[in-house]
């Protein structure tokens, strides 16, 4: 079959930037906003009178779906082309409401926390509301930390221009970036997203060192830029923390994944433990490309031995493998990706003018889901489409239940995108015919494991100090750098030769707004997975409803006690993490048998 390249984003507002329908719909959002203000603030509590509660609630998830439904559309254009202003309009009108709304929610987060305990216990066993009572827990527990609803009201509205304005400062100088690359004896410029796909991906590897060089200046040049961006941004989130009498700035993001430091910490001490293995990995790889150590852009380039040809994958082709590989796992997962590809779900395209990386959205209102990429026919890509059909697929689990109930954490969001991969992973390799394509689907493979083991441990270790420093004061481009590179090391394990001093500015991830440290839940979601793909591999095709049971309790539960309820293991212990690391290393063991006949060539 032919799919499209690019997605269908009429069926959601009709006309772009320019929708009639969009802009209704947002003076629609305004209204109901105003409404379930004006319902709060004349809500209190009865024990006699759940009905008003209830109402309430359900206007409450009408404002989540219709804010969701108009930012992710919004969003879509932006990614598509990042020179839409009239989009960026928008986005600032939609952003406008929000204080409000967040006023609202901060009256009811407070009016829950003034009911006393025998009462609220009773409350949230009513049978209306006992479906969502561990996410009113959670909202009750916040309210008891908020300031009043003044106070809180004036740090909503100052985001406006202040948390959320420098994030979206950070596009407008990404969508600027711009990198110089000679073809055919022209110099063409590429976006960042077309420039950091052929650096990390290209066999040559001339071309790839020219292009390091070339990215490399390129955010250095506008690194000023970008140093008062993330120095205003966190610092913004720093003063709110303070306001409120947070001190440990892991708090927040240890809340909002559900999940407890003991965990965290238990899961990148296994991973420090284990880490001599991939730097024998990386050392091999880099012996392979005729070098000693290891070079940064070299991480993800392709192993070509002998005669062999890359595989690559059209988009069509991709489509047709990654429908027939679901299939083997989950019928429904087959089926749902199928009507993805059929709907034109999907912003595929290689051209200029997008911005760089890959996402799902969300779209509640219309139950739907977008994935926006670059596709360049590769190995790699096939992986990336499959991840965002995971993300796309576990949202399309959970659309009958209550807004508060699909609101999971990043890190368990990771879960369904990375056992999705992992299944297009085994599955290319179970398909490859000599040893040298096996060779080079297993490097794709551990590819995975370098940037959950190593580069994000280098993000983590990089956020932790630069919070750490910014909590002095404002720091200084050089002293960013300075740490962006120490962290890289304790990273990597000091495995590479060369390293990424502007990675910090090149990384979207670090400029994210709304999720703070938004790096260690792709590790935790990645081992999280590697633990659920073991179990589906035991429990074979029994496993289909379990997993779904699983993603649908992701939102509804602690991250320790999703684990308990569905896999039987518990978090704080190193022995689950060890189980997906091992498997990991049998991968790498499997990799340096492989490869050491071709050493002594």
């Amino acid at each position: 079959m032919t799919y499209s390249l690019n997605w269908d984003l009429d069926s959601i507002f009709p006309g772009g930037s320019a929708s009639t329908e969009l802009n209704e719909r947002l003076a629609q959002l305004e209204r109901q906003i105003e409404t379930y203000y004006e319902q709060i603030n004349q809500w209190s509590f009865s024990s006699e009178d759940i009905d008003s509660l209830v109402t309430i609630l359900a206007l409450q998830e009408k404002v989540t779906n219709g804010f969701s439904q108009c930012n992710s559309y919004i969003t879509a254009l932006l990614s598509a082309n990042v020179k839409d202003s009239d989009a960026k309009i928008l986005s600032g009108k939609l952003y406008a409401s929000l204080p409000r709304w967040q006023a609202a929610d901060t009256i009811l987060s407070k009016k829950f926390a003034e009911i006393s305990d025998n009462e609220w216990t009773n409350l949230i066993a009513q049978d209306q509301l006992a479906p969502i009572a561990f996410r009113m827990n959670e909202i009750r527990r916040d309210g008891a930390r908020l300031l009043s609803e003044n106070e809180e009201h004036i740090i909503n509205t100052l985001s406006l221009d202040g948390l959320n304005a420098w994030s979206s400062h950070y596009d407008t100088i990404v969508a600027s970036v711009t990198v110089p690359f000679e073809q055919e004896g022209e110099i063409i410029e590429l976006s960042a997203g077309q420039a950091f796909n052929k650096m990390m991906g290209d066999p040559d590897p001339e071309v790839r060192k020219q292009l390091f060089t070339a990215w490399e200046t390129a955010w250095q040049e506008k690194a000023p830029l970008f140093t008062d961006t993330l120095n205003h941004l966190d610092g913004f989130r720093l003063s709110t923390y303070k306001l409120h009498g947070t001190t440990d700035f892991l708090q927040k993001p240890l809340e909002y994944n559900r999940l407890k430091k003991e965990t965290l910490d238990v899961m990148w001490e296994t991973i420090q433990k284990n880490k001599q293995p991939l730097v024998d990995y990386l050392t091999r790889k880099a012996n392979l490309f005729g070098k000693e150590k290891m070079e940064w852009q070299d991480q993800d380039a392709p192993i070509i031995l002998g005669d062999m040809k890359e595989k690559t994958f059209t988009f069509d082709e991709a489509a047709a493998f990654i429908i027939e590989n679901f299939n083997k796992f989950s019928p429904k997962m087959a089926e749902f990706a199928q009507d993805a590809f059929n709907k034109s779900w999907i912003e595929a395209e290689d051209r200029p003018g997008k911005r760089p990386g890959g996402y799902c959205t969300e779209l509640p209102e219309t139950q739907e889901s977008r994935i926006f990429m670059t596709y360049s026919n590769s190995v790699n890509e096939v992986a990336t489409l499959a991840h965002e059909l995971g993300h796309a697929f576990h949202s399309s689990t959970m659309w009958d239940l209550p807004a508060l109930n699909r609101e999971y954490a990043m890190n368990v969001a990771e879960t369904a995108s990375t056992f999705a991969e992992l299944i297009v992973a085994d599955a290319t390799l179970k398909a490859a015919s000599t040893k040298e394509e096996k060779i080079n689907l297993l490097d794709t493979k551990l590819q995975n494991a370098l940037a959950m083991f190593m580069n994000i441990h280098s993000r983590f270790i990089f956020e932790n100090q630069f919070y750490t420093a910014r909590q002095k004061g404002l720091v200084a481009e050089q002293e960013i750098t300075d740490m962006m590179i120490e962290a890289q090391k304790e990273g990597y394990a000091n495995a590479l030769s060369t390293y990424h001093p502007y990675f910090w500015a090149a990384k979207l991830h670090f400029f994210i707004d709304d999720v703070p440290f938004y790096n260690f839940p792709y590790t935790f979601g990645y081992l999280f997975s590697l633990g659920i793909y073991a179990y589906a591999n035991e429990q074979g095709s029994s496993f289909e409803q379990e997993y779904i049971d699983l993603l649908r309790d992701t939102a509804s539960m602690t991250t320790e006690e999703l684990a308990q309820k569905h896999l039987g293991v518990d978090l704080t212990k190193p022995d689950f993490w060890q189980a997906g690391i091992n498997m990991v290393l049998e991968d790498i063991q499997n990799f340096m048998e492989l490869t050491e006949e071709f050493m002594a060539l």
